[in-house]
């Protein structure tokens, strides 16, 4: 059976260092073409900037190819059911990375596929820039021994976030507004590594001990109907320069800047956030090349 990351607790505690560690000599020395004659094929139902340009250009970087397929390339569930396009891609292509709204989906490919699956975001997870995270706190504090507050919306970066923090030991609170709280389901997966955050409605309390900031929108792709509820829902956990202070921040873009974020913080040398998005292709690489040995 392929290895899949549909999640990032598919992975071991000790698989997920060695993916790490595997983008961090990757970044630092390169690569020798180990994914020659290998293409990836990307399957697409939400738009993206940093997903599509990190996974292509990093398969190209590694000796491989890869063939965007996007929602109106391809019959993914509406058809043709989502089995028989994994069973088909499986003839065709060594890994696939899915980047849709239903997680069941990615679910269906990884069962049906013959090669590994990605997921590369959905509504419940996105471990690919967990991934990204884990790499850029790593660099910027040398180790995980490093407290973090996440302020904002339990979403599916936060969960996935959630469970990164906890499989390395990092010390995390994460303040959300009551009814925006990270599923009850990841918290005991968390717990089963012993690395259950801290949660709180108060942003303050939340970023009073911690070493880094992390924040995302407060409304997500496909929620634009809420938008007017949401943003008076988060009134009062914008990230401002007051509540940051001169803790680093991260936020795995796009901003909205003026809403979760204020323009003055993104454009503050305290934004790591573009080392974060970088880092995207590398962990990506990692990851990649890490399967590939599997």
């Amino acid at each position: 059976m392929p290895t899949h990351l549909l999640d990032v607790d598919d992975l071991t505690p000790e698989e997920l260092t060695a993916v790490l560690d595997r983008a961090a000599e990757i970044k630092a020395d390169g690569a020798d073409s180990p994914l020659d004659q290998q293409t990836l094929g990307m399957i697409f139902e939400k738009p993206s900037t940093r997903t599509r340009v990190s996974f292509e250009t990093g398969m190209t970087q590694l000796g491989g190819h890869a063939v965007f397929l996007g929602p109106d390339d391809i019959h993914l569930g509406h058809g043709e059911p989502v089995k028989d396009t994994s069973r088909a891609l499986s003839r065709y292509v060594d890994v696939v990375m899915a980047r849709v709204f239903d997680h069941a989906d990615v679910e269906e490919l990884a069962a049906y596929a013959d090669v590994p699956v990605i997921n590369a975001l959905t509504d419940e997870a996105h471990p690919c820039q967990t991934l990204a995270d884990l790499l850029t706190i790593r660099e910027q504090f040398g180790d995980f021994d490093v407290s973090v507050a996440w302020v904002g919306d339990g979403n599916n970066v936060c969960q996935s976030f959630v469970l990164g923090a906890a499989m390395t030991g990092i010390d995390l609170t994460v303040a959300t507004p009551e009814g925006y709280e990270v599923d009850d389901d990841v918290l005991e997966r968390a717990a089963a590594f012993d690395g259950a955050p801290e949660t709180t409605h108060d942003p303050q309390a939340a970023v009073a001990d911690a070493d880094l900031v992390y924040t995302d929108v407060f409304v997500s792709m496909g929620q634009e109907d809420r938008r007017e509820a949401k943003l008076a829902d988060f009134e009062g956990f914008q990230v401002t320069t007051d509540l940051l202070g001169d803790r680093p921040l991260m936020h795995c873009l796009p901003a909205h800047r003026g809403e979760e974020v204020t323009d003055e913080v993104v454009e503050s040398d305290n934004a790591i956030v573009w080392d974060q998005a970088e880092n995207r292709l590398h962990a990506q690489k990692g990851l990649l090349v890490w399967l590939a040995d599997q």
